[in-house]
């Protein structure tokens, strides 16, 4: 029986406390919280902080929130405080919590598996227009995020969500947070499995159940059935990747430990082949183990990456086995490795069905609710009701008939949403920045959005898959290890002395084919004006010194120091 301090009796017993308190376990017994955020998450769940927005908060306003309900639990529904404006990146690590936040909230939808209907993302965009100044960004996690919300307005944009079967459950805090699927999943022709009904029995059984709403630290899921293994797999705590096993057919392999920030590992195979049908129950399995043997001592070490990096996978899946599912898995094959690079889904391709499906690329996943409102209604103009989004922040319309799709394209490219774009529109990825985020010391959206103009200016007959993920701290939100060009914004000297805003470098990350953490070139730091300057000549160094059909991440990796600079 699982352990949790609500039913001690069912626990493992309790061992004679002694003065190391180890990890925080609770299967070893250790319920008692090590720090703040523990204690908080004891003290109430949570999901509970609902009825006190709904009864209080929005009628007394900001300063009647308890500061552990406002840095802590309305995270439970999907709320952080955004960033005062004016504070410069210098101060970020500085300032108090309340000196730095504002008395506005980002928002987080919820979007599992990235699916949409044209209803869902109209009611998204009028949310936006209304209630967050317009603003709707796309996450790299399928998500849409508003900035700019008061907390009066909340239980009033939760009704209406929830009129179209949206909501914010658990799109942040130490939950079981937004799932990825493939965002073609059921009309790809050459899907391997529709992982579609597996996400969505997993969010039906488990979304804003008690048992899973106090893990150790946040818990990232991926299902997808795609060969182009579109959902990041490597970097999820959790990931049910699609695959044919010789003797049963389409099923999953079942991967666990990854994640990013400042520690980052990829996901393990745990050599598993798992049936559609029992998804949901190995995920509880997972999820399960990482609730209850979970490091909850130091929150920088409590993700499951660090869990699964001390047990090993042949460890985990025996407990996860013997201790929690209560039967042996299945011995699988591991999944074949994408024959491309992009695994974004732009473009036009046509559907199993006969349709087509048509994807774009905004610029760094910046939409806005007009924009959102725009989309659903070309997409109902051509045939569809139905939109998803990607892990890459970009975004697709599905089931269009053949004789619509060129005048779907036209009028898409005409909002300068793009179904043919450069591979600087098409890589570049930006996190929040330090536009609205507390953690953040630089910009990112809009330096990302004018260094896709610049290379497209300078470099216009550049045509190599290419990514570049802009990140505004050092927490990895836009998976800055992972890309061809990975910046971590951070404070950096410039030629005169000064301390402002820049990057540190990484160099030739890829997932997918070859997966690598990109390399780190010692001293290597730009400033933000220098940028466009940097990428051109390392983009023409590689174009010189390329060998046939090599990839910029192969070429980054073995290229000396001084190519690279």
């Amino acid at each position: 029986m699982a352990a949790s301090p609500e039913n001690p009796a069912d626990a493992t017993p309790r061992r004679k406390v002694s003065r190391h308190r180890g990890e925080g376990q609770w299967a070893a017994g250790h319920f008692t919280p090590l720090n703040g955020n523990e204690q908080f998450k004891k003290d109430d769940d949570g999901l509970n902080v609902r009825t006190r927005v709904e009864t209080i908060y929005s009628k007394r306003g900001f300063d009647s929130i308890d500061p552990n309900d406002l840095r802590g639990r309305l995270r439970w529904w999907g709320l952080y405080t955004q960033r005062r404006p004016g504070i410069d990146g210098g101060r970020t690590g500085v300032l108090e919590p309340e000196e730095l936040e504002d008395e506005y909230f980002m928002m987080r939808v919820r979007i599992t598996g990235g699916r949409l209907t044209t209803e869902q993302l109209r009611a998204i965009g009028e949310i936006a227009e209304t209630y967050a100044r317009g603003t709707a960004d796309i996450t790299d996690r399928q998500n849409i995020q508003y900035h700019w919300i008061r907390i009066e307005d909340v239980p009033a944009i939760w009704e209406r969500l929830e009129s179209v079967g949206l909501s914010t459950t658990e799109a942040c805090g130490d939950t079981p947070r937004g799932m990825l699927g493939s965002p073609v999943a059921g009309v790809a022709e050459d899907e391997i499995i529709d992982g579609s009904a597996a996400l969505d029995e997993i969010a039906r059984r488990y979304l804003g159940d008690p048992r899973f709403s106090n893990l150790p630290r946040k818990f990232k899921t991926a299902v997808s059935g795609s060969p182009l293994l579109d959902v990041a797999h490597e970097i999820n705590d959790v990931s049910f990747v699609g695959v044919v096993h010789p003797d049963h057919g389409p099923g999953f392999d079942l991967w666990v430990g990854g994640g990013l920030s400042t520690n980052p590992k990829f996901g393990v195979r745990l050599g598993a082949w798992v049936p559609e049908a029992d998804v949901p129950d190995v995920w509880e399995g997972v999820i399960s183990i990482f609730r209850d043997h979970g490091y909850r001592r130091l929150r920088n070490r409590a993700r499951l990456k660090f869990l699964v990096a001390d047990w090993g996978p042949e460890k985990f899946r025996q407990v996860l086995e013997d201790d929690y599912l209560g039967h042996k898995l299945i011995d699988g094959p591991a999944p074949g490795m994408p024959a491309q690079q992009w695994r974004d889904h732009i473009g036009v391709h046509r559907q199993k069905d006969g349709r087509f499906y048509v994807g774009f690329a905004p610029r760094v996943g910046r939409m806005d609710g007009s924009l959102l409102t725009k989309v659903a209604a070309l997409a109902e103009d051509h045939g569809s009701g139905r939109v998803s989004t990607t892990a890459e922040q970009k975004m697709i319309v599905l089931d269009v008939p053949q004789d619509r799709v060129d005048s779907l394209v036209d009028a898409l490219e005409a909002l300068d949403l793009r179904v043919k774009p450069s591979p600087f529109r098409r890589g570049t990825m930006a996190c929040t920045g330090i536009e609205f985020c507390k953690l953040a010391i630089v910009e990112t959206k809009e330096r990302g959005s004018d260094l896709i103009d610049e290379l497209e200016r300078r470099l216009p007959d550049f045509g190599e898959p290419l990514t570049i993920n802009i990140n505004g701290c050092p927490n990895a939100c836009a998976r800055i290890q992972t890309a061809d060009i990975g910046l971590k914004g951070q404070l950096v000297t410039d030629a005169e002395g000064r301390q402002v805003g820049g990057y540190q470098v990484h160099l030739g990350g890829a997932l997918g084919l070859e997966p690598a953490f990109g390399r780190k070139v010692r001293g290597l730091k730009v400033t933000s004006d220098e940028l466009p300057d940097y990428i051109e000549r390392v983009l023409k160094r590689f174009q010189a010194e390329r060998e046939d059909g090599e990839r910029f991440a192969t070429w980054a990796a073995r290229a000396d120091a001084e190519a690279l600079s």
